[in-house]
């Protein structure tokens, strides 16, 4: 996934306000994800002119949760921007919650 991002791609969480810019930024987010999903899978899929959207489903931790991927593709076809949604509420908070032990840097 890291190499289809554009390299000033734009991260907009279901969780902070300020999205994430950069591909290494970005990849980090990915890494973690990664780590907290269990049970991750891609559901259904809708494609338009320059945008992808993904539906997926996963669990964090006893929280199933489902959740769709917007990638919106540059000139290029890399991806320039990618927005997470996320529902249920509960679910959004585990995800919040697991992300921010794993990002938050060791003190």
């Amino acid at each position: 996934m890291v190499a289809s991002l554009s390299p000033d791609v734009v991260f907009r969480s279901p969780v902070v306000f300020k999205p994430y810019e950069g591909r290494e930024a970005v990849a980090g987010i990915l890494r973690a994800v990664a780590t907290v999903f269990e049970d991750f899978r891609y559901v259904d899929q809708a494609d338009g002119e320059g945008t992808t959207v993904l539906v997926f489903k996963a669990r964090v931790g006893d929280r199933e949760l489902d959740g769709v991927d917007i990638l919106r593709f540059g000139g290029d076809g890399l991806v320039a921007e990618l927005m997470v949604m996320v529902r249920p509420m509960s679910g959004m908070l585990a995800l919040a919650e697991a992300m921010r032990s794993l990002l938050e840097p060791a003190a």
